[in-house]
This record gives C-alpha cells, sequence and structure tokens, in this order.
C-alpha cells in the first residue's frame, strides 16, 4: 500500500526546499499511506503478541511468510510482475519456515 501510494503522488525531486512541504502534505492525505501506515502498526501489534507466545528464534522465521503475502498481494492487487525467481526465491524462505515450524515454539526451560 506504501509503494501503491507513493507512486500515486509520483516523482519526487528535491531540488528546493520549498517542494517538500507540497509532498508531505501529498503524502499525508494519500488513504493509501495511512492504509499501510495501518498495517505496519498491525503486523508489529501481533508480532509484540506472538513474542509473548514463543522463543524470538522461533517467531522471526515464520514472520517471513510476510515475504509471500506480500508477493501475492502485489501479484494480484496491485498488478506488479513477479519474476520467477523472485517465486523460486519465496519458495525457498516458505521451505525455511516450514522446517523451523516443525520445531517446539518455546525453548525456555528445556535445559534446566
Amino acid at each position: 500500500m506504501l509503494g501503491k501510494g507513493m507512486k500515486g503522488i509520483g516523482p519526487v525531486s528535491l531540488k528546493n526546499f520549498g517542494g517538500i512541504f507540497g509532498i508531505a502534505g501529498s503524502v499525508l492525505t494519500s488513504p493509501y499511506i495511512w492504509l499501510g501506515i495501518a498495517s505496519l502498526m498491525g503486523f508489529m501489534i501481533v508480532h509484540m503478541l506472538l513474542l509473548t507466545w514463543a522463543d524470538y528464534s522461533y517467531v522471526q522465521p515464520a514472520t517471513s511468510l510476510s515475504y509471500a503475502t506480500v508477493a501475492l498481494l502485489s501479484y494480484f492487487l496491485l498488478g506488479e510482475v513477479v519474476t520467477p525467481l523472485r517465486w523460486m526465491g519465496i519458495a525457498v524462505i516458505c521451505f525455511g519456515v516450514f522446517i523451523v515450524g516443525r520445531t517446539a515454539p518455546s525453548t525456555t526451560g528445556v535445559f534446566e
């Protein structure tokens, strides 16, 4: 959403200082920018909640599934081109997440 919002604003040129205010006004009034910010805030809240349940070494790789989510949403909603090489990279990441997901989510207290 942030990318779509910024593409809607157009190219940014910072050759003169006065242009910054016009760009800032466009950014602050873009609904796509605000939707992107809300999505990032939602992600951070869910991420913090997950950290109360599981170790960071489990949660962080699992959040890498966002690469697949972003690629799928970019392709279907924004019409962006995702090359086969990127799809292969995403598949490798998802396979790694699958391997990590087969371990226990919390290792705290295992060696005590």
